[in-house]
Order: structure tokens, then C-alpha cells, then sequence
């Protein structure tokens, strides 16, 4: 190992630590970034005397390389990745990377929608237990990082199918996959069987003593699932039907009996995280608790606890008896959907920027049932104009977060909610979705 030369492409937050860790294993390392590197990044790398280019790939400095560690933003067939499967140069994640240097167990999870509420709310069940865990992946520190400078037992780590496409020894001791919906297609040949199949690699190198808990009222999923062969202990779970060896709903009472002999029950008026959505992530959260034999004490006090996740249906002011609801997170039609379906009628909802090849069908229902206008948020609001001219009688385009909530507060009546769930990237108007949300919400409290 010592002096072999490991290359790792992108110097955001999981590439520098992929840098800590290497160098720390005696590894040459090199970072190279095709854009720019944040400041504190950049610093980071000076400190700890690591080499590294920005703006560029030098193919001289990353094609000598033994393996090359890749943030996950960066699609296969971008040309530096296609020189390096050329030269058979392995191509791996960071989690992939990070995993070989630790023996703590690993609480995965992964799906289209509810990943980070679920990751958040699994760590604070553990933590609340008195487990030694780490919080990474997707969230929070790198993965590689704490492996370098922390010691815990556990890590509950938030992963994307992205991550997945580059995981090829790395196994996952208990793995959750929450659903899966169009998203990214983009990077899967606009196939929906290809993203399934990356989603599924989560149970990839799982044993019989491992665990992988699913939604079973998941078409997708269920689909995926006759195309793959699972090793793990298999824990489903449902609001619509009574399951053994799971989770499920029976009136307003959640279920869970991994073991028969100590089954927990607690109402869903309990839940800190109330809309249907959030039943699925308490109970897949849920599961792992009770697969680690957490006490059903300590569990009902989490789940009734835990606050909220940033940007994610956040309630963020009632002014004059209208509801302003933060849901910048909402990056693809399936969190909107979601959120739409967890608010009462009379939304006014504001939608759009860049969009990812979105098929709107499946809000429409939802659109025609609750929202009385939508205010467009984006440069190009041609295709929502298209989706909802006939379900919506006012349609409005601005252009700064600020202009969408002045449009809004004018639309709105007593007893309305104003919903940010823009169900689209947020690159042409803003730096990213938390800057989108951080705007909404300056722009709210200035009402």
C-alpha cells in the first residue's frame, strides 16, 4: 500500500475526506476538481500538504493512478472517467473507500424520497440509546473523514444510487430502501429499470445475518425485488397491509414486531413527524431500532421528539392565517407530491427551476384537489405553464425567491398554506436548494 497513488476526482466534502483518509493510510494523494474549490476546502488540503489541481483535469496526473476515489456528481460519461475504464484504472466511491479501514457496523439507506429524514431520525434513535454513532454519507461529515478521526461503533450513513454505482465490496449490515421514483433518469439512460437496479445494489454483499428492510407498498421496489436475489434477512413494511416480521399501520396505531416476543405499538398521533410520508420513515427507522433492541421506551420518546430536518416541510411562520411552508429539498415531482399530499387544501404553490425532464401526471390529481395557484419560480416555467393550464386557473412567473412570496402573500386568504415544493434543481437562480430555501425564508420574515 505504502506510496501507492490514489486519485480523487472532485474536492467537495466527500472528496477531501477520501483525501484525510488516504493520506493517513500512506498513500501518494492527488485532488483533482474540474471546477473550483471552496475556500475552506482548499485550506484544508494545504494544511495537511496534499496535492491538488482545480478548474482542470490534468489526464498526466489522474491516469497514473492505482485507484481513483470519485464524487459522486460526476456521471460516467464525463471524459475523464471514460480514459480511466479505458486504462481499467477502479473507479470507487467514497464509501466504498472509506469502509475498508473500519470495523463499525453500518445502518445504510437509500430511495428517491424521505432518505434524509429517515437518516436523521435513525441516528437520533441510536444516539438517544446511548450508542457510539456516527452521521454520514449524503449528510453531515464525509464518511472517510470520521473514519479517520473518529472511533464509533456505528455509522448511520444517507446514500444515494450515485454512491451505489461505484460500491463494489462494501456491504451494508442493516439497509433501508425507502421507494423508488423517476429521479435522475438523466444518468440512467432515461431507463427506469437501470435506476432500480443501482437503488438495489444496497443489498449488495449482505448475509443472511444482515438486514434489509423495504417498502412493500412500493411497486417499484416490489419490482426490483423479483430481479434480485437478497441474502439479508428481509424486514418490509406497510400502511395498507398487516405484515409479519415488519412494520405496518392498523387504524392509527403503528406496528412493529421484529420480535414476536416484544412487539411495539404507538399511535401516530405520537409521531414528531406527522404525513404520510413521514408513518413510512418512522417505520423503517423503527425496525432498525428494534432489530438493535433498542428499548420501546427510548423509541416512542425519539420518534416524539425529534425536530424537523432543514428544507424539508418546514414550517417556517403563520402570518394573518396563512401557513408558509419551506420545502426547497423537494428537488424532483415525487417530494412535491408528497408534500402536497401532507398539507391541507387551498395551497398556494410555488414551482419550478431547473427541470429534469419532470413528468408532471402524477401531481395532477393532487393539483386539481388542493391548490388554487402556482406561482413559477425559475427561468424557464414554459413546461409547468403546459402541465397545469387546465387544474389551475392562476399561474404567475417570477423570478427571485423574494418576488414569489410577495406574488404568494397577495394570493393567499386566511387558512391558506404557501407551499415552496418546487419539485426542480434549483441551479438557475440559486447556488443550491438550501440557498433557495434560506431565500424563501428571509423572504417570508420580511412580510
Amino acid at each position: 500500500m505504502e506510496g501507492k497513488r490514489i486519485v480523487i476526482l472532485g474536492a467537495g466534502e466527500s472528496g477531501i475526506g477520501a483525501a484525510m483518509l488516504a493520506q493517513q493510510q500512506g498513500f501518494d494523494v492527488f485532488v483533482s476538481d474540474f471546477g473550483a474549490i471552496a475556500e475552506r476546502y482548499k485550506q484544508t488540503l494545504v494544511e495537511l500538504n496534499i496535492a491538488y489541481e482545480e478548474k482542470q483535469h490534468t489526464d498526466e496526473l489522474i491516469l497514473n493512478a492505482a485507484e481513483v476515489i470519485k464524487s459522486p456528481g460526476i456521471p460516467d460519461s464525463a471524459p475523464i472517467i471514460k480514459g480511466l475504464k479505458k486504462k481499467n484504472i477502479p473507479v470507487i466511491s467514497e464509501i466504498e473507500f472509506a469502509k475498508r479501514y473500519t470495523s463499525a457496523k453500518t445502518i445504510c439507506i437509500t430511495g428517491s424520497n424521505g432518505k434524509t429524514t429517515t437518516t436523521m431520525l435513525t441516528y437520533h434513535i441510536l444516539k438517544k440509546a446511548g450508542l457510539n454513532v456516527g452521521l454520514a454519507g449524503n449528510i453531515g461529515h464525509s464518511f472517510a473523514a470520521q473514519v479517520a478521526t473518529e472511533n464509533f461503533d456505528w455509522y448511520v450513513l444517507e446514500i444515494s444510487s450515485f454512491m451505489l454505482d461505484d460500491m463494489f465490496d462494501f456491504r451494508a449490515d442493516i439497509a433501508i430502501l425507502l421507494n423508488i421514483t423517476p429521479d435522475h433518469l438523466d444518468r440512467y439512460d432515461y431507463k427506469m429499470a437501470n435506476y432500480a437496479a443501482s437503488k438495489m445494489r444496497i443489498t449488495r454483499n449482505q448475509r443472511i445475518q444482515d438486514h434489509f428492510i423495504y417498502c412493500a407498498d412500493d411497486e417499484e421496489t416490489l419490482k426490483a425485488l423479483k430481479n434480485t436475489k437478497v441474502n439479508a434477512t428481509q424486514s418490509p413494511f406497510s400502511i395498507r397491509k398487516k405484515l409479519e416480521g415488519g412494520a405496518y399501520l392498523e387504524g392509527n396505531n403503528l406496528h412493529i414486531n421484529i420480535n414476536p416476543l416484544d412487539p411495539l405499538t404507538m399511535s401516530i398521533t405520537e409521531l414528531a413527524l406527522q404525513g404520510k410520508h413521514n408513518i413510512y420513515n418512522s417505520m423503517a427507522s423503527g425496525i432498525v431500532a428494534k432489530v438493535l433492541d433498542i428499548r420501546n421506551a427510548t423509541i416512542r420518546e425519539s420518534m416524539g421528539d425529534i425536530k424537523n430536518i432543514e428544507h424539508r416541510l418546514e414550517h417556517v411562520a403563520k402570518i394573518s392565517g396563512v401557513d408558509y411552508i419551506n420545502d426547497s429539498k423537494a428537488t424532483n415531482v415525487n417530494s412535491t407530491w408528497y408534500a402536497l399530499e401532507s398539507v391541507n387544501p387551498e395551497v398556494i404553490l410555488i414551482l419550478g427551476g431547473v427541470d429534469k425532464g419532470n413528468d408532471y401526471d402524477m401531481l395532477r390529481d393532487l393539483v386539481r384537489q388542493k391548490v388554487k395557484a402556482i406561482v413559477c419560480l425559475g427561468k424557464n416555467n414554459k413546461r409547468i405553464h403546459e402541465a397545469f393550464e387546465n387544474d389551475v386557473e392562476v399561474i404567475v412567473n417570477t423570478f427571485s425567491a423574494h418576488e414569489a412570496v410577495q406574488v404568494a402573500y397577495h394570493l393567499a386568504t386566511k387558512g391558506n398554506t404557501v407551499l415552496l415544493s418546487p419539485a426542480c434543481a434549483s441551479f438557475d437562480l440559486f447556488k443550491n436548494y438550501e440557498d433557495r430555501g434560506n431565500q424563501f425564508k428571509m423572504a417570508v420574515k420580511e412580510l
